[in-house]
């Protein structure tokens, strides 16, 4: 296949993806409106616009919404729609498939079993561990790899800790970081010579601490799992030793 077919190929994918992308983001923005913004009381609840729940999420999802917009006027322009019911549009490549499987695996894996159950800290950890481990190069083995550590670790969360009620135990949370130990010890050993894998530990745990501390702490937003492992003594210390010495 040469290069003008690699185009039309990713034109026509393109298309498809901005379709999803669409109403994937559609779908959000629905369920975000049902927060209360801009004062507005929702079954008894009810916050201004800088505090609100809803800020996030919304960012996010209209964000998407505007890319996937974006990416179907440019893949339209390209060609990708007339070509995109077409075999080449929809052509079979075993590579890219498993690499999209691989991600669906840790995305369920991440979302479904992880985030309502464990620290958010140690499951994002875990999470950009496994991206940037798994898909940066292009490696097979990698992705496979990095996938089964996710969505082992959500498959344990979800099984033993399946009702809400019992989101708030520690079992699954140190299991989830002993696989993030692992999923880390595993990336140093195969790039030993790569000098931003050595990084991708410190961003992995950096990232996710400093978002969660600023979506509780500055902007006062919900976070996943307050109860998590790590959270809970963050916000303790926070409220305990740190904010008396500013509020005396």
């Amino acid at each position: 296949m040469d290069n003008s077919d690699d185009i039309t190929v990713l034109r026509a994918r393109d298309f498809w993806s901005a379709i999803g992308l669409f109403f994937l983001s559609l779908f959000f923005l629905w369920k975000t409106s049902q927060i209360p913004l801009f004062g507005a009381n929702r079954a008894g609840v009810s916050a201004d616009w800088f505090n609100s729940a809803a800020l996030v999420p919304l960012g996010i999802f209209g964000g998407m919404l505007v890319l996937s917009i974006v990416l179907f006027v440019i893949a339209i322009k390209a060609g990708g729609a007339q070509h995109a019911l077409s075999s080449i549009g929809l052509g079979w490549d075993k590579n890219e498939a498993l690499r999209f499987t691989t991600i669906a695996a840790i995305l369920t894996g991440y979302i479904v079993g992880l985030v309502p159950r464990v620290d958010f800290i140690i499951s994002s950890a875990l999470l950009i561990t496994a991206l940037i481990y798994g898909y940066r190069g292009g490696h097979r083995d990698r992705m496979v790899t990095s996938s089964l550590f996710v969505f082992a670790a959500g498959l344990y969360a979800f099984v033993t800790h399946l009702p809400q009620s019992q989101w708030k135990a520690h079992g699954d949370d140190w299991v989830v970081l002993l696989l993030w130990i692992g999923l880390v010890l595993v990336s140093l050993a195969k790039s030993k010579s790569d000098k931003v894998a050595r990084l991708v530990p410190l961003l992995s745990v950096l990232a996710p601490f400093i978002l969660v501390c600023a979506m509780a702490f500055g902007f006062r937003q919900n976070v996943p799992n307050r109860t998590g492992l790590i959270f809970s003594q963050i916000e303790y210390n926070y409220y305990v030793n740190l904010k008396p010495l500013w509020s005396r």
